[in-house]
């Protein structure tokens, strides 16, 4: 069991302990779940109320001044903070050794870096480089001329098509599809033909996939994924799209093709975006919404078809309204027509 001490614990994560900073931890947990011995934490004060309710031993929170009944360890980025401390209590136990599993199949030309794992059923295509102390799990398949960079993660049955290129320290989920063809077809003489798609996919560094996500292949030239980028699982993109660096993708996201996310984009669970539009640097799409027409940068926009976040609330507020909206107008109608009768008999010599 690894165990620390509250100070030995700051002094590492250059933080400042108020109380008793020689309390032992033992593990971590969240603020409701957390036992004695467990280190919790706190990313927002509007939480500071379960500093009295926690039953865990300290707690990591921000600079801000707070009381509390446990011991506090300030820090300037408590959410990056608990996740060092997540890496202290539970290192990556279940990293596969060196080498290559005798039912793997690697081709003779393939290029293998020192310290690389290939993992059982795995299959590297001829001309495939794979990076050093990069890992391949159970069941992978790397195609011909696939470059993957150094320390990257493929989870168990990831597919990587021929020619795509992935960075350095990325983590690959289970059964995502790099590389599919893109959804290309011409119609002619009462039949679809397939487009081929004969581009690539290129990946930058540090970037993270989820389960399941597809990510296709382009009709020519490269779809690609800037540097720090976050896709979630169930996330379809499209070819020849452009994702730009440290953007965030929530789960069931779908972006069609030859669109362009510039830097640290947003798009909330389940949105939709069409073709060849832009989304500006810093933007945000809310959940569900649907993207019809480009977004100027640092634009906050939500619903279908998407408009500005302010205005998409006022129009759910007045959705809501609308029964009594409607049953009002019709007892107006009802008014208007009674006047009018009354109005008729009057005028009746």
């Amino acid at each position: 069991m690894i165990t620390r001490t509250l100070a030995s614990l700051a002094a590492e994560l250059n933080g400042d302990v108020v109380g008793d900073d020689s309390i032992v931890i033992r593990g971590v947990a969240g603020i409701r779940e957390a036992l004695p011995g467990d280190i919790t934490f706190i990313a927002n004060s509007r939480y500071d109320a379960y500093l009295e309710e926690t039953r865990a031993s300290a707690v990591i929170c921000s600079r801000e001044p707070r009381r509390a009944s446990v011991p506090l360890l300030n820090v300037d980025n408590p959410y990056l903070a608990f996740q060092r401390i997540v890496r202290i209590f539970r290192p990556d136990l279940y990293r596969p050794a060196p080498g290559v599993h005798p039912s793997a199949w690697v081709a003779a030309d393939a290029r293998l870096e020192p310290d690389v794992s290939v993992g059982a059923q795995c299959v590297v295509e001829s001309g495939a480089r794979i990076g050093a102390r990069a890992v391949l799990m159970p069941g992978c398949y790397v195609g011909h001329g696939v470059t993957i960079g150094e320390e990257t993660y493929l989870y168990p049955r990831v597919t990587v098509r021929e020619e795509c290129v992935i960075g350095a320290r990325c983590i690959l989920h289970p059964g995502v599809v790099i590389g599919s063809d893109g959804f290309g077809f011409a119609f002619d003489q009462g039949r679809y033909h397939k487009v081929p798609q004969v581009g690539n996919v290129v990946i930058g560094d540090d970037v993270e996939i989820g389960a399941n996500t597809t990510v296709d292949r382009a009709t020519t030239h490269c779809t690609q994924i800037g540097s720090g980028t976050k896709i979630d699982n169930l996330v379809q993109i499209g070819h020849n799209v452009i994702i730009g660096k440290h953007c965030i993708i929530v789960a069931q996201v779908g972006i069609s093709g030859s669109t362009e996310l510039e830097d640290f984009v947003t798009l909330g669970g389940q949105a939709g975006l069409v073709g060849h539009i832009r989304i500006g640097k810093g933007s945000m799409v809310g959940a569900k919404s649907g993207v019809s027409k480009g977004v100027p940068p640092d634009t906050v926009v939500s619903g279908y078809p998407a408009v500005s976040h302010g205005l998409w609330k006022r129009l759910t507020a007045l959705i809501q309204r609308l029964p009594q909206l409607f049953q009002r107008t019709r007892e107006l109608e009802e008014r208007v027509a009674k006047l009018e009768r009354q109005g008729a008999e009057e005028r009746v010599p």
